[in-house]
């Protein structure tokens, strides 16, 4: 890390904390000049390969914030660095050692389960903090007390669906179709088996597929079809997701789709018809179609520099990086700790109980001390061809 004053006048100090919050402008009076600490974050995620547009999303989000918090000239200023990893874990490892080479503070990543799952067992090991967007597997953080996450969980997510399912008369017969190759959507489909059990959701079918690079899905939609299925669950991502939906209007075959985050993005992707996913339930913890200033601002931005709506990846990325700046800004003396003592000030802050972040996918985020968050999750239904919260 690099050191800029062994200490801070104290006035200066205090007018600058107090402006840290809330994205507030920094008082004219608390900026002297060269006095902001430089904190290195180090992000991590695909911008290549075939899960690209997962990590393109929550680095260019990312990106976004660290624009705006170093706009505001306050106390802490980021310096943001992105590697790719292709999605692939020993890719991630070899980044994550580069941004080792550049004096990273702070991790940012991965984006997915299995690269995130490697790169957290070296950064506990070498005592680093680490707040992934979107690795939502509880293998990301488990026995390591310095990973976090910003999204749900995969068995909350199962929990939370199976409890809509229920509390919302959605499906009077259930279907599943997940991929059992991936962390993922296996986590999630195993949970909301479970949970649906206890609350005595009739699941009449169950199908799974190997990989994301299936492209026939017919098998699965007739056997839920013939099962009687009136709601069919998906928690799987977005690209897998589509071909589902275009092969079921092929057949005939109506239900409704009910998905988790992994789908957000879809209405984006490039040739889909928007049509296909009318109806289409899901939840996320991110509308882009929201009215409140913080997410206009946020699409507007995003919408600008990239043409495309940001779906929920690119606004966990952007919570990330606030939540990261907020943290580095009530920690004392943080200009002159080392990595591993920045980790062990940033993991007291986040399991205190009394730090919580106001963002584009929550409010008043807390986080437990097994590293996963706590923020309530959104369900939303297409229609239109825009997502509209129920």
């Amino acid at each position: 890390m690099k050191k800029f004053f062994a200490l801070l006048l104290a006035l200066v100090m205090t007018l600058a904390l107090a402006a840290c919050g809330g994205g507030q402008k920094n008082d004219a009076g608390a900026q002297g000049s060269g006095s902001a600490v430089t904190i290195r974050v180090g992000g991590i995620g695909p911008i290549t390969g075939d899960l690209a547009q997962y990590g393109t999303a929550t680095d260019w989000g990312a990106r976004i914030a660290v624009d705006e918090i170093n706009a505001l000239n306050g106390p802490i200023r980021l310096e943001y660095d992105f590697q790719d990893d292709t999605g692939v874990a020993d890719t991630a490892v070899s980044a994550y050692n580069k941004l080792k080479d550049w004096d990273v503070d702070v991790i940012y990543g991965c984006t997915t389960t299995a690269p995130c799952v490697a790169v957290a067992a070296e950064t506990y090991a070498d005592r680093y903090f680490q707040l992934t967007p979107s690795a939502s597997s509880t293998d990301v953080t488990a026995g390591k007390d310095n990973a976090f996450q910003m999204c749900f969980t995969d068995p909350g997510q199962g929990v939370a669906a199976a409890n809509y399912l229920k509390d919302n008369s959605l499906g009077s017969s259930i279907a599943v179709i997940y991929n059992n190759g991936d962390a993922y959507s296996t986590g999630i489909a195993d949970a909301f088996a479970a949970r649906a059990r206890e609350l005595g959701l009739n699941v009449v079918a169950t199908q799974t597929y190997p990989d994301d690079k299936t492209t026939d899905y017919t098998v699965q939609l007739n056997a839920c079809k013939d099962a009687g299925a009136d709601l069919v669950f998906l928690p799987i991502y977005y690209t897998p997701a589509s071909l589902i939906l275009a092969q079921a209007k092929q057949m005939g075959y109506a239900p409704t789709f009910f998905g988790g985050d992994g789908m957000d993005g879809m209405l984006d992707m490039k040739g889909f018809d928007k049509s296909l996913a009318e109806g289409l339930l899901l939840m996320t913890p991110f509308n882009a179609s929201g009215t409140d200033e913080r997410t206009r601002k946020f699409v507007e931005a995003y919408q600008a520099a990239h043409e495309i709506l940001p779906n929920q990846f690119a606004a966990d990325g952007y919570d990330c990086m606030y939540a990261i700046y907020e943290a580095c800004c009530q920690i004392e003396g943080v200009g002159d700790m080392d990595n591993a003592q920045l980790c062990d000030a940033l993991i007291a802050l986040f399991t205190g109980g009394q730090f919580s972040v106001d963002g584009l996918t929550g409010s008043g985020m807390t986080w437990l001390a097994s590293g996963e968050i706590s923020k309530a999750p959104v369900v939303v239904r297409v229609e239109s061809g825009v997502y509209v919260t129920q």
